[in-house]
């Protein structure tokens, strides 16, 4: 073996035993949630020691601060978490960067409570090869917790209360791409209904952008039963599958990609039913997969789409041919996609 095909062999191993260990970044920036160490600093000004660090985390009476500082390490070799160092006292001093911001849990807008909601999804990724042998007779996520994620949601109130925190703090990160790439979208629209809309915070944040519109939020009625009160927001409970509230536009945000085929097609049919012939229109926020793309989320997007291969039966990403084919067959022939900064893209489609 010459020197050319040793190296480019031991670079394979390296890049073989990173994926293998990345595993443990993803568990790192958990533990960091949990322990709130994010919040923590941002309490403290911006800067504190590890003592500092440590003293601060609840109920912890024999923390381990040398396994802290070990993990503080790995954040900060991975840009997580920053450090200075103190040339006068010889202390390190650890401090947020713009990824930290994002798991401030005290934060309007954070992503702390996605965060936790994976720990949740760790446990079905061990199930990945199963699920390839089995042809998909059952979820990753059924062969983990024994139910499907909609059944087990209903049941488990610990798993809903963090599902609906985590979605809705994904509409208020989701907003502000979608209004600053969609922002005329809205213009001629008096009504809308947001399908599969969770507690309503989607809807709340179309509202507040744009009050002239009457808004619906309509999920299952387990889940209106935990929505709170949101200023020009009427709840309603009710199955997607059956009917859905007339309006002028349909809202579908993160729903479709949880469906197989079929049952999409079921949906986009209560869709086209809700809305004017002429003047109506449905509105898919969801991602828009290209496997060969180089964009900077193109890559998020083949893992969502194994994510949800795992947790629903038939749930899948689809490239924009995939969509053409579904839009059609659930009566939406006219489409143009538009592309926001999130991993996601917006998918405006029309009955004629």
């Amino acid at each position: 073996m010459g020197s050319t095909e040793a190296e480019g062999s031991i670079q394979g191993l390296l890049e073989i035993g990173q994926l293998l260990m990345g595993y443990a970044d993803s568990m790192a920036v958990i533990c960091a949630v949990e322990l709130r160490i994010a919040d923590i600093i941002h309490s403290q000004s911006g800067l504190v020691t590890l003592l500092q660090i440590a003293s601060s985390i609840d109920n912890s009476p024999s923390l381990d601060i040398s396994f802290l500082e070990r993990i503080m390490a790995l954040l900060v070799r991975k840009g997580v978490f920053a450090v200075h160092y103190q040339s006068d006292t010889g202390e390190t001093l650890y401090g947020l960067t713009p990824s930290s911001r994002w798991l401030l849990q005290d934060s309007e807008i954070s992503f702390a409570p996605m965060v936790l909601l994976q720990n949740k999804f760790i446990s079905f990724w061990h199930y990945l090869s199963q699920c390839v042998k089995d042809g998909g007779n059952r979820t990753g996520f059924k062969k983990a917790y024994e139910f499907e994620i909609w059944e087990y949601a209903s049941q488990n109130v610990e798993f809903k209360t963090l599902f609906n925190k985590a979605m809705e703090y994904d509409s208020r990160m989701i907003s502000k791409a979608v209004f600053s790439g969609y922002k005329d979208g809205f213009n001629n629209i008096g009504s809308l209904v947001d399908v599969g809309g969770g507690t309503g915070g989607m809807a709340a944040e179309i509202v507040k952008f744009y009050p002239r519109i009457k808004a619906i939020n309509y999920d299952l009625p387990h889940v209106i039963a935990t929505a709170p009160p949101r200023d020009g927001v009427t709840h309603l409970g009710g199955d997607m599958f059956e009917s859905i509230p007339n309006a002028d536009a349909v809202f579908l945000k993160w729903i479709l990609h949880n469906w197989s085929d079929k049952d999409c097609i079921k949906i986009l049919q209560s869709c086209r039913k809700a809305i004017p012939e002429k003047t109506g229109k449905i509105v898919i926020v969801d991602v828009v997969l290209k496997p060969d793309g180089n964009g900077p989320f193109d890559g998020v997007g083949l893992v969502s789409d194994l994510l949800m291969r795992l947790i629903f039966s038939g749930g899948k990403e689809r490239t924009e041919l995939e969509w053409k084919k579904l839009l059609k067959e659930g009566g939406f022939p006219t489409y143009k996609i538009i592309q926001i900064p999130a991993m996601q893209s917006i998918i405006e489609a029309y009955p004629c």
